[in-house]
């Protein structure tokens, strides 16, 4: 079993607690179903979130999604001019059998632009 990185964003419409929740928790679980992954194969999870958003911490959503026995860590983002708004990240390392090149990395909604390369 491989160890892999799995890449993945979302922006936030707004900050307030329950909505980082619903958002953060969609990705994650699109994260986990796009690569055909359960909890047992994550290993860690590093979460980044833009200096804008301030109501909760991204990993309480990974938490409240049952993922709890996970390592899981928060960052704040660069305060890069111009760079989007509201805008949580994660770096999920899993254990996987697939090649590289057919872990789907996953950005939802407007995030999509930040990597047209690889956004499903």
């Amino acid at each position: 079993m491989a160890v892999r990185a799995v890449r993945g964003a979302v922006q936030l419409e707004r900050d307030e607690a329950g909505h980082m929740d619903e958002q953060v928790g969609a990705l994650l679980t699109a994260v986990l179903e796009r690569n055909g992954l359960s909890t047992d194969d994550l290993i860690s999870i590093w979460f980044t979130a833009t200096p804008d958003l301030h109501s909760d911490f991204p990993a309480a959503a990974a938490r409240k999604l049952g993922i709890v026995d996970v390592p899981l860590i928060c960052a704040q983002e660069l305060d890069i001019a111009g760079a989007m708004p509201r805008v949580v990240r994660l770096l999920a390392h899993i254990e996987s059998d697939r090649p590289r090149a057919d872990i789907n990395h996953v950005y939802l909604g407007a995030a999509a632009a930040l990597r047209k390369d690889i956004a499903q």
